[in-house]
């Protein structure tokens, strides 16, 4: 019913849309930058709130992958991009968030960019394997990492990703240390903790729920502050005790000096976006959080997760 009254909106809102606005608008095809392959969660996220607002622009909304480490190489190339609103990059992500912390990159992931608006927020789960693995909840994997440093493993889905960045967080809020298994993404890695060869790794929900729902995979706990409706059951970590709150957050910014004007553009027709039933159908889905947030606090929420990657890289 919420969903029908949302369309029913839209539906009368969409010929004022249609009509000639004051200000600025776009004069060519906007480009949505995301810096992964087709068919994973980030492209998935890019085309569906594409193909939600499409409605709501005057011009063709394409999306564009640019693949490549950890995000980082779509980050630079929007980074240089003319200031015009032609261009757009799906941020927040370990390219924001992780992999600056890693290594230097090409950009400043807190000045280098124009925030527009966050579409979600990702719970980061720790899972490990169901059928007959070495652990049933959290506190267990954390007393043997204390038994003996190296004892146990966690895959990721590469150097300097979130994933990554989430174990070392955990290592120095618990105070023990894991083995780093890196893979090239989250689903080799989870792949890994099925057959055994890894105990635990962080899992996104689009990539674990079939092998959750198959028994595959058990759910520990959720980097989340709180616990999400699609897993009431798994605890967060920071109810268990150790302080450790990194959500993969996902949403719009832009080249650095967008006008005012050109961001509030932006950010009026993807909140609209957000309340069609094509992306609340994609939430309901995908078991995802409500993650709108405006422009400068998407910039806060980034800024904030990196500083502590630092600063828990700057202690081991």
């Amino acid at each position: 019913m919420l969903i029908a009254r949302r369309a029913a909106l839209l539906t009368l809102a969409l010929p004022a849309l249609g009509r000639a606005q004051p200000g600025w608008a776009p004069t060519r095809p906007i480009q949505l930058v995301a810096g992964f392959a087709p068919g994973g969660g980030s492209d998935v996220i890019a085309r569906t709130i594409a193909e939600a607002a499409a409605p709501l622009y005057p011009v063709p909304l394409v999306v564009v992958n640019r693949p490549g480490a950890g995000g980082a190489l779509a980050a630079e190339q929007v980074s240089r991009a003319a200031p015009d609103g032609h261009t757009m990059l799906l941020a927040g992500g370990s390219e924001s968030t992780s992999v600056p912390a890693h290594r230097d990159v090409p950009y400043d992931p807190k000045t280098g960019f124009t925030p527009i608006i966050r579409l979600t927020r990702h719970g980061q789960f720790i899972v490990t394997k169901a059928r007959g693995g070495r652990f049933t909840d959290m506190r267990q994997v954390i007393e043997a990492a204390k038994a003996r440093p190296d004892a146990v493993s966690h895959a990721s889905a590469g150097v300097g990703t979130l994933s990554h960045s989430i174990f070392l967080l955990l290592g120095r809020a618990a105070g023990v240390e894991m083995l780093h298994v890196p893979f090239t993404g989250g689903g080799p890695s989870l792949q890994a903790v099925v057959a055994g060869q890894v105990d635990v790794s962080v899992a996104a929900p689009e990539e674990m729920r079939g092998l959750v729902d198959g028994g595959e995979l058990r759910v520990l706990a959720v980097a989340s502050p709180e616990r999400l409706p699609a897993y009431p059951d798994a605890p967060t970590l920071r109810e268990l005790g150790w302080n450790v709150v990194a959500e993969n957050m996902k949403g719009w910014v832009g080249p650095p000096g967008l006008t005012p004007e050109i961001t509030a553009f932006h950010h009026d027709r993807m909140k609209q976006a957000i309340a069609t039933p094509i992306w609340q159908r994609f939430l309901e889905r995908a078991g995802e959080a409500d993650g709108y947030a405006d422009g400068p606090a998407f910039q806060a929420a980034m800024d904030n997760l990196l500083d502590s990657i630092r600063a828990a890289l700057r202690r081991a």
